[in-house]
């Protein structure tokens, strides 16, 4: 299959079909690693030339959102409450796992591990993980963001990149971080960037 030949109706038809496998993430994992090894993706989804988070498909069982990292840029601890994937066709992720503590100034989570994902990767994260997404180099990194659920309609938390305090998670301000990064590195304005709208 040729570069251009990504398919992302197609992509997103045989995502939804592999919700029917037991277990469903594995399946749909095959999925975005056989659209990884077949290329296409970052032609079809732009040309990563902007900080973008731009939601593909909205339901009770799946999400996906194409995301577009901007370079150097660490997006603050948050959960998703549903196992999700992230398959980067361009760049690099980098994945700080947090979890959960007690201490005297309350509930907070401090760091337990880490994974760095490069072009190509597609890493599946549990229902019950906390993390943070650093992209660590000076170019954009694309990557294909699968949830198991309504990601945009499920309530969560995210954390304080200070005092690493929970808090609900705050959709306008991600969008606004977003915002920012376009503005910061001068990146085209075609589009919002707010994926609570088509």
């Amino acid at each position: 299959m040729s570069a251009s030949a990504f398919d992302l109706d197609r992509f997103v038809s045989d995502c939804l079909e592999a919700l029917h496998d037991d277990p469903p993430q594995k399946a749909v994992r095959e999925v975005v690693m056989r659209a990884l090894r077949n290329g296409g993706i970052a032609e079809t989804m732009d040309k990563l030339e902007r900080a973008e988070i731009w939601k593909i498909h909205q339901g009770s069982e799946l999400t996906i959102i194409n995301g577009v990292w901007p370079p150097n840029f660490t997006f603050m601890p948050h959960d998703h409450r549903m196992w999700n994937l992230s398959g980067v066709y361009n760049g690099r992720e980098d994945h700080v796992f947090w979890r959960r503590i007690e201490d005297e100034k309350g509930g907070r989570i401090e760091a337990a591990g880490a994974h760095a994902l490069m072009e190509g990767d597609c890493w599946p994260l549990g229902a019950d993980i906390i993390h943070s997404v650093t992209n660590p180099i000076a170019r954009f990194t694309g990557a294909i963001q699968i949830y198991g659920g309504d990601f945009l309609g499920t309530p969560r938390s995210q954390w304080n990149p200070e005092t690493l305090s929970e808090e609900p998670y705050d959709i306008e301000n991600a969008i606004a971080l977003f915002e920012e990064a376009k503005r910061r590195w001068g990146a085209p304005q075609a589009r919002s960037t707010n994926i609570l709208n088509e």
